[in-house]
C-alpha cells in the first residue's frame, strides 16, 4: 500500500518534440520484445553482473560478461518468475528468490553451478526476506514468518551448512529494517500512521535499545558505517523533506549529512567507506550523487545523453560502479563505471531495436490547480503529431498506493497507448509521495473526495488543451489507480467516457478485513490513513466503496485482475464486474489466472495490454458507439 516504489524510474530532460508527422505505430508484441531487467550484482572476481531478465517471458537470471556484454541464461524457468539475489561469497553458487503464481509468499533458492537448485527456506507459507551478509562473508540473514505469519523473526544460515538459527524473535510487531554486518546491532521499525513510524537501534549483546524517532515524523535507515560506530537514516524531522542523517552510537546523537528541497530517498556507501551515492526523489525523476565518503567531496557521474542515473552499487573493491539508466523513451539499460579511468561502458540494450524512439514522446513535468486551488503535478504524455488540427483523445492515469507516485521513467504500455493516439496526464494527486510531508497526508481517511477531485480537475487541464477532444477522455489505474477508477466511474459517473481497473480495490471493508497475515505490523497504521473496518470508521468505508454504489455506473468500464492477488481478491472485481452489468453497461472482465497484484508474465501483458486498447479504441476513440438503452436514460 502506501509505499515508495524503489523500483526506481527515470528522469526525461526536454519538452515534447511536436513532430507534426504521424509516427510510426508500433504493436504491444515489440512494445514486449523489450526487456526489462533487474539487480546487477559484482561476481567475486568482478567479471560478471547477476541480474533478473524477463526476455524469456518470464523472469530468469542471467550472467552479463562485463567486458564484452554477452549475456548468459542461468535459468530457464518457463512456470515462476525467478529474481537475483546476489552471488554467494566466496564461490560461485547464487541465491535467489521466487513464489508461486504471484501469491507473494517468496522463498530462498540455492543456485548451484552445475545447474541444480536447493530451496532454502521450505515453510509451506513462509515469507522470505533476504536481510544481508555477516562481515566475514560466512553467514546469511534472513527474516521469515514461519513461525507466527503475522510478524518477521530474523535468521542466520551458516553457509554450506544452510540451517536456520533464529537471531531475534520479533513479537512486538516490528519491523527488523536493518541488520548490521556483524550481526550484533538491528534496526527495529514500529510504523504508527503511514507517514509516522518510531525507529530503533537494538543491541543485541546488551540487549540496550534506544529510540532514535521523534514523534510525528517518518525514518528509514541506509546503513551502518564499516566500523558499525555510525548509523544512517532518512527522517522529515525538521521539514518537508526527508535529509540525510548520521547516529553515532557511542554518542546517541544525531547530525544532518545532507538535506535538499526533494527527498532523499536512500543513500549507500562502499565496501571500506570509500565512496557514498545519494538517491534524492527530484519532481518526480531520481538524481544520484557520488561523494569522496571522508570529505564529502562531490565527484564527476559520467553524463548519458537524454538519460539519468537511477541506481547504483558499488564493487567490493571499491574500483566499479555498476549504474541503471533509462529515459521515459527507453527502459532501463545497465552500465558499469569505472571510478578511476572514468570510462562508462553500456551492458544492455533493452529497447525493441524494431522501435526508433523517435516515435516515442518523452514525459514532461506539468501541474495544474485543484479544485481548491492547490497545485497538483503530473507527468504528461502528448501525442506528436497532436495539434488543434488533429485533436486525440485522453486518459488521466492514477497510479498505486495510496501514497505512491507517478515518475519521469520507462512504461511499455503507456508508450503503447500514447503510440496509438491517447495522450496520457498521470496525475499525482494529494497524497502522493515525492512532495513534502504535509502533501502526502492530504488524503488521509479523505480517500474517493478530495483526492478524487485532484484527478477530475486533471480532466480539466487535458479538457483545456487544444489539441484534445474534451469528449473523449477517460480514466485508468492499477491498485489505488483501479480504485480511483472505480470511483471516479461511480460518484462521478458523468465525468469520464470509461474506465480501466487494473487490479483496483472496490470494496475497501473487504480490503482491509483480507489484508495478508504479514502485514500485521503495518495494519494499525493502515487503518489510521484508510479507516478501521471493525469500528464506525466502516460507515465511511462502505460510502467510498464503489461495490456498493455501482448503479451509478453510466459509462463503459473494463477490469483486470489477477487470481492469485492477496491484496485485492478476485471476489472483488467478480462483484463489481456483475453490478455493473447489472445496469446494462458495457463491461470487459479479464482474469489472469496465474498472475497475483500486477503483471509479471510478458504472455498476460500482451494479452491484458492488446485488449485495454481495443476498448478504448472502441468506447472512448469511437464516437459512434451506440449505448444500451437504459444506460442512455441514466
Amino acid at each position: 500500500m502506501k509505499k515508495i516504489n524503489f523500483l526506481i524510474f527515470l528522469f526525461a530532460v526536454g519538452l515534447f518534440a511536436q513532430d507534426q508527422q504521424k509516427p510510426k505505430e508500433y504493436s504491444i508484441e515489440q512494445f514486449y520484445e523489450n526487456t526489462r531487467i533487474g539487480g546487477g550484482s559484482f561476481s567475486a572476481n568482478e567479471s560478471k553482473l547477476l541480474i533478473s531478465n524477463d526476455e524469456s517471458g518470464i523472469f530468469n537470471l542471467y550472467e552479463i560478461n562485463i567486458s564484452d556484454g554477452s549475456q548468459k541464461a542461468i535459468t530457464t524457468s518457463d512456470q515462476e518468475s525467478l529474481f537475483a539475489v546476489d552471488y554467494v561469497p566466496n564461490s560461485s553458487d547464487i541465491l535467489y528468490s521466487a513464489d508461486k503464481g504471484g501469491n507473494e509468499i517468496s522463498h530462498l533458492y540455492l543456485l548451484k553451478p552445475d545447474g541444480t537448485s536447493k530451496e532454502l527456506t521450505t515453510g509451506e507459507n513462509e515469507k522470505v526476506n533476504f536481510a544481508g551478509w555477516s562481515t566475514d562473508k560466512s553467514t546469511m540473514y534472513y527474516l521469515s514468518n514461519k513461525r507466527d505469519p503475522q510478524f518477521f523473526d530474523l535468521y542466520k544460515m551458516e553457509i554450506g551448512k544452510w540451517e536456520p538459527n533464529m537471531l531475534y524473535e520479533n513479537n512486538e510487531g516490528y519491523s527488523v529494517s536493518e541488520v548490521s554486518s556483524s550481526g550484533k546491532f538491528l534496526i527495529l521499525s514500529k510504523p504508527i500512521t503511514t507517514s509516522e513510524n518510531k525507529l530503533f537501534l537494538l543491541n543485541r549483546e546488551s540487549e540496550e535499545m534506544t529510540e532514535i524517532s521523534k514523534p510525528g515524523f517518518n525514518y528509514s535507515p541506509t546503513g551502518f558505517s564499516k566500523d558499525e560506530t555510525e548509523l544512517y537514516y532518512t527522517t522529515n524531522h525538521g521539514g518537508e523533506f526527508s535529509r540525510l542523517m548520521s547516529f553515532n552510537l557511542d554518542t546517541k546523537e544525531s547530525q544532518v549529512l545532507y538535506e535538499t528541497n526533494w527527498d532523499v530517498m536512500y543513500s549507500n556507501l562502499s565496501e571500506n567507506d570509500t565512496y557514498r551515492v545519494i538517491a534524492l526523489n527530484e519532481d518526480g525523476a531520481n538524481k544520484l550523487i557520488l561523494w569522496k565518503n571522508a570529505s564529502q567531496t562531490p565527484m564527476e557521474l559520467p553524463e548519458i545523453k537524454d538519460g539519468n542515473i537511477v541506481s547504483a552499487s558499488f564493487s567490493e573493491s571499491e574500483e566499479l560502479l555498476r549504474l541503471t539508466v533509462g529515459t521515459s523513451k527507453t527502459p532501463n539499460n545497465i552500465y558499469v563505471y569505472d571510478i578511476k579511468s572514468k570510462e562508462l561502458k553500456k551492458l544492455t540494450n533493452t529497447l525493441n531495436p524494431e522501435i526508433d524512439p523517435k516515435d516515442l514522446v518523452s514525459a514532461e513535468v506539468v501541474r495544474y490547480k485543484s479544485f481548491d486551488g492547490l497545485e497538483i503535478p503530473a507527468i504528461y504524455y502528448k501525442p506528436l503529431n497532436a495539434s488543434a488540427e488533429n485533436k486525440k483523445p485522453a486518459l488521466v492515469w492514477v497510479h498505486g498506493g495510496p501514497g505512491g507516485q507517478s515518475r519521469v521513467g520507462y512504461s511499455a504500455l503507456i508508450q503503447y497507448i500514447v503510440n496509438h493516439g491517447y495522450a496520457v496526464l498521470a496525475v499525482n494527486n494529494r497524497g502522493s509521495s515525492g512532495y513534502g510531508a504535509s502533501f502526502y497526508k492530504m488524503d488521509d481517511k479523505n480517500h474517493g473526495e478530495k483526492d478524487l477531485q485532484d484527478v477530475i480537475y486533471g480532466k480539466k487541464w487535458l479538457a483545456s488543451q487544444d489539441y484534445i477532444n474534451k469528449d473523449q477522455i477517460g480514466i485508468i489505474g492499477g491498485s489505488y489507480g483501479g480504485y480511483m477508477t472505480m470511483a471516479a466511474m461511480t460518484f462521478e459517473p458523468d465525468e469520464f467516457e470509461v474506465g480501466v481497473n487494473i487490479f483496483g480495490v472496490t470494496n475497501w471493508l473487504r480490503t482491509l478485513r483480507s489484508i495478508p497475515p504479514y502485514w500485521e505490523s503495518f495494519k494499525n497504521a493502515l487503518y489510521e490513513e484508510l479507516g478501521d473496518p471493525t469500528t464506525k470508521d466502516s460507515i465511511r468505508l462502505r460510502k467510498i466503496s464503489p461495490l456498493f454504489h455501482a448503479e451509478n455506473v453510466k459509462n463503459p468500464i473494463m477490469v483486470l485482475q489477477g487470481a492469485n492477488d492477496p491484496r485485492v481478491l478476485q471476489v472483488e472485481s467478480d462483484e463489481i464486474v456483475e453490478a455493473v452489468k447489472a445496469n446494462d453497461v458495457p463491461v470487459e472482465y479479464m482474469v489472469f489466472p496465474d498472475e497475483g497484484h500486477g503483471f509479471i508474465k510478458k504472455e498476460n501483458e500482451i494479452k491484458g495490454y492488446r485488449q485495454i486498447l481495443t476498448f478504448l479504441d472502441k468506447y472512448l476513440k469511437d464516437e459512434d458507439v451506440t449505448m444500451p438503452e437504459k444506460a442512455l436514460k441514466d
